[in-house]
């Protein structure tokens, strides 16, 4: 199988993806694969909340218009134009997926496949419906993939690298069983947000749907914002107002009720709005329901603090540091190129 007909396969998928858009369903008769595949996607699409209550049919949708923007043929070659793919021995990398978000692994086995490797997959338990279909559609698309993915439910084995995905906790257990494989390991990042208080409401919109997308259980969700001293919340509780339906999730209101709770038992001063709670806090990863936020005095020593907490920073939206700038309610829409952690999967893969 040549790059260009992995390409193809990919670009097809991403063509029959389209037709999930959150907000306008539209089967589309020409597509030879709906015969096979277009009921089972919605079936799956529909029925994954109840094995993953996180995964409403809304975020689902979301996560599939994404990639199906993502997956054209212009965009594949124009990512994979940056490198150059030649005949080389087919290693099998072996990936272990998170399942926080929907399709969160797939970036990694899309790199696998396109660079002409194996893939060896582990799923997670929160995640284990959308990864295997995706990986039907490609086979069908192009027979040779099927030699070229493999899941697993067991210990990793017989691979000659790997690309782990876990928390902090997991990352130990991995860098000590993987020590000896070529590997990406990625530990728990979060995303946080630079407010200077010039922000129109339009881009404080925007960045509701950083914090609120997929109820901000992602890496690239923005858990924390930086505001100026003295900063007025009012005009940022306006602009979340919009993306108050989440009150009527049952999990994300019983997590925002739960830790509301505790902060208030705690005697925490917070800010509430009723569905999101803002708690002046240090540290990155706030709890579902809340945002952290920390004051700062000026951008020079705003933009220090953050190179020196990078490791642990996966984006950072209307950024001082301009080269690691993400704008606006565009942290859930990663490029081909924006890779986990900055570690860039496709060199990586070429190398082993």
């Amino acid at each position: 199988m040549t790059l260009n007909d992995r390409i193809v396969a990919f670009a097809a998928l991403g063509k029959f993806l389209s037709q999930f858009d959150e907000e306008n369903i539209v089967r589309q008769d020409d597509l030879s694969n709906n015969t096979s595949f277009y009921e089972l996607f919605s079936q799956t699409i529909e029925y994954a909340k109840h094995y993953n209550s996180w995964f409403t049919p809304s975020e689902v949708k979301i996560a599939l218009t994404t990639w199906s923007k993502a997956l054209t043929e212009e965009n594949l070659k124009d990512w994979i134009g940056n490198y150059t793919i030649t005949d080389h021995t087919t290693k099998t990398v072996g990936i272990v997926m998170a399942g926080n978000i929907p399709l969160v692994g797939f970036h990694d086995l899309l790199s696998i496949l396109i660079s002409g490797h194996k893939a060896l997959i582990k799923l997670s338990s929160n995640d284990n419906k959308l990864i295997p279909l995706c990986c039907e559609f490609l086979i069908d698309q192009n027979e040779e993939f099927k030699s070229l993915i493999e899941f697993t439910d067991e210990q990793l084995k017989n691979f000659d690298a790997v690309i782990a995905t876990g928390s902090n906790n997991t990352a130990r257990y991995f860098e000590y069983y993987f020590n000896k494989y070529p590997n990406i390991i990625r530990k728990s990042r979060n995303s946080v947000a630079v407010i200077t208080g010039n922000e129109s409401s339009a881009s404080l919109e925007a960045l509701g749907e950083d914090i609120f997308r997929y109820f901000g259980l992602g890496c690239r969700s923005v858990s924390k914002i930086f505001v100026p001293r003295g900063y007025d919340f009012d005009k940022f509780f306006k602009a979340m107002f919009k993306y108050n339906e989440l009150v009527n999730n049952d999990k994300y209101i019983n997590n925002y009720d739960y830790n509301k709770a505790v902060y208030l038992m705690s005697e925490y001063n917070i800010l509430d709005n009723g569905f999101l709670i803002l708690k002046e806090d240090e540290s990155h990863a706030s709890p579902i329901g809340s945002l952290f936020y920390e004051y700062y005095d000026d951008i020079t020593s705003l933009s220090e603090k953050l190179v020196e907490d990078q490791e642990k920073i996966q984006c950072i939206v209307n950024s001082p540091i301009t080269s690691s700038n993400v704008n606006f309610g565009e942290t859930q829409n990663p490029s081909l190129m924006d890779y986990a952690d900055g570690v860039d999967t496709i060199s990586f893969l070429l190398k082993i």
